[in-house]
């Protein structure tokens, strides 16, 4: 027996119908520097029909790639909302990536189009040259766009605004299959090429859907959303999406990432909801402290942050002299990417001290999202204590990469996260390290991540990455990498002091090294790889204290 329910499909075009039908005077606010210009979502629809019609001209059809090259601005909004509901698939490209990556994935994706800022023009012209498959660049501002042209004669380039007025008011939206791709974005590739994900318009419609609701993010059009976390990576964790469906305004903070801009966004346009990586919340902490009458957090009642793990200290800091509440949430590009976010149980409010507990694990599987635990010999039980490897499947999840074989990262259609941890009888998900990152000593698992935790919540720590070194004895030893607050001076016996309350005496590194800056992944992840490579090289002043 089947159902009487229409067969509606679930599109970006439905997704887009709705906020501009319903929403038309929230605004999208995109700071400049020193100003800040706002459109309404009704300006916004209109120049994002016009876009479509200016790309249509130009001989994009159905399932073509248009990248972007941006920041987060109206015009990339513009881009998300057009470029998907005309049938079109939108590849964010990552501004931050390797030259050669870079290449890689505009080669391995078809991208016939690419929608470029103009402050990144002289970014992009570096490997135009190699790019064979670019027909013509789309330029936002009125910036030089001389090198692109130079480098890459055979693309016509093309002002983003000459385009809106060459299309015309009137586009006529074609009916799209939900199953049809919406959009791409590609892995960060730490070993090997990156890969991509192909997201559909049923995921993402299914994603947006899930994070607005109260046991998410409850986003609504009361709110002011500020994505911080870029529009290039995973899709800004759907948060532009989010705020377009529920009417909330939309703070856009362009190429102003450092924390005074970022502080003055948040008290000027009082942002609700501003979602960033821990290393950006960690710049805000320190640069609030230091310049207290400058800053303002009183607007903001959730801070969404994942990309690596949120220390405890972090969280401590900001809920006790902000009044600020951290959520953490799990996810990867492969699950659109929000998989699980930390709400603390029944009973327990965010804002209590004895939610710390959960707020700092991974957090419980969003409804529409199943996972488990993996060991040797297949799944192991929900009690917080078996290990093994996560891995997770549902509608908004990948089964596959694409034009990849990935046979090896799919477990009978379970995605293989590579993360490790454990799941306790609630369904709290605790990561304990990446499978590449975690160290084994003497037969037994050492957590980078718990160490890393640790150091950053003593007072003279301002980063702390731990990976594992070569040691005769015992295998492998975890190296702690340490960059100190200024004016601080630990000593790595210090360290070890402040480490030796918190866990077992055989985890507490006896190699230290203190470094200027952790390196960072083109996500503002801490990259261990290059520490690895550094220490290997010999490039790391250590410091052994046993």
């Amino acid at each position: 027996m089947l159902g009487t329910m229409q067969d509606f499909p679930l599109t970006i075009g439905m997704l887009f119908r709705h906020g501009a039908t319903l929403h038309g005077d929230s605004v999208v606010v995109t700071l400049e520097g020193d100003h800040r210009r706002s459109a309404t979502f009704d300006e916004v629809a209109d120049r994002a029909t016009r876009l479509a019609a200016g790309l249509t001209q130009l001989g994009v059809g159905r399932g073509d790639r248009v990248a972007t090259f941006c920041w987060n601005t109206q015009e990339h909004l513009e881009a998300y909302l057009a470029v998907p509901s005309m049938g079109a698939v939108l590849h964010t490209l990552n501004i931050r990536l390797f030259p050669e990556q870079l290449t890689y994935i505009v080669e391995h994706a078809d991208d016939r189009v690419v929608i470029v800022d103009d402050s990144l023009v002289p970014v992009l012209a570096k490997i135009a040259a190699d790019l064979t498959t670019v027909e013509r660049y789309v330029v936002v501002g009125d910036g030089d766009a001389a090198a692109l042209a130079e480098a890459s004669p055979q693309a016509e380039i093309v002002r983003y605004e000459e385009l809106l007025d060459s299309g015309g008011d009137e586009f006529t939206w074609p009916e799209i299959d939900e199953r049809a791709a919406a959009a791409m974005c590609y892995t960060s590739g730490t070993t090997g090429n990156p890969k991509g994900v192909v997201y559909t318009h049923r995921s993402t419609f299914l994603h947006s859907l899930a994070l607005c609701s109260a046991g998410c993010l409850g986003v609504t059009e009361d709110d002011r959303v500020l994505p911080v976390v870029p529009m290039f990576h995973a899709n800004a964790w759907g948060l532009p999406y989010v705020a377009w469906m529920t009417g909330a305004d939309l703070l856009m903070p362009g190429r102003y990432l450092q924390a005074e801009p970022l502080a003055g966004l948040i008290a000027a346009e009082r942002a609700t909801v501003a979602g960033a990586v821990p290393s950006i919340w960690s710049d805000l902490l320190r640069f609030a402290d230091s310049n207290p009458s400058a800053v303002d957090f009183s607007s903001l009642r959730l801070v969404p942050c994942g990309g690596s793990a949120v220390p405890q200290a972090l969280i401590e800091a900001f809920q006790d002299r902000y009044g600020v509440e951290i959520l953490q949430a799990w996810g990867m590009t492969e699950t659109s990417p929000v998989a699980a976010v930390a709400h603390p149980p029944k009973g327990v409010a965010l804002s209590d001290p004895d939610a710390i507990g959960w707020r700092v694990c991974a957090g419980r599987a969003l409804p529409g999202v199943e996972l488990r635990i993996v060991g040797d010999h297949g799944p192991v039980p929900w009690d917080d204590e078996t290990m093994g490897e996560l891995e997770v499947r549902g509608p908004w999840i990948t089964g596959a990469y694409y034009r990849e074989d990935s046979s090896d990262k799919f477990d009978d259609g379970w995605l293989r996260t590579g993360d490790i941890g454990t799941i306790d009888a609630r369904g709290y998900v605790r990561i304990t390290d990446r499978s590449k990152d975690v160290i084994k000593s003497g037969g037994e698992w050492i957590s980078s991540v718990e160490l890393e935790n640790h150091l950053m919540a003593h007072p003279s720590v301002a980063e702390a990455s731990v990976i594992g070194v070569a040691d005769a004895r015992w295998e492998e030893r975890p190296l702690a990498c340490v960059v100190v607050v200024d004016g601080a001076d630990p000593d790595a016996e210090d360290l070890r002091e402040f480490l030796a309350a918190r866990v077992a005496k055989w985890q507490i590194p006896e190699r230290w090294a203190f470094i200027p800056e952790v390196p960072k992944t083109s996500v503002g992840k801490f990259d261990k790889k290059v520490l690895r490579a550094r220490h290997e090289a010999g490039q790391l002043d250590i410091v052994e204290v046993r």
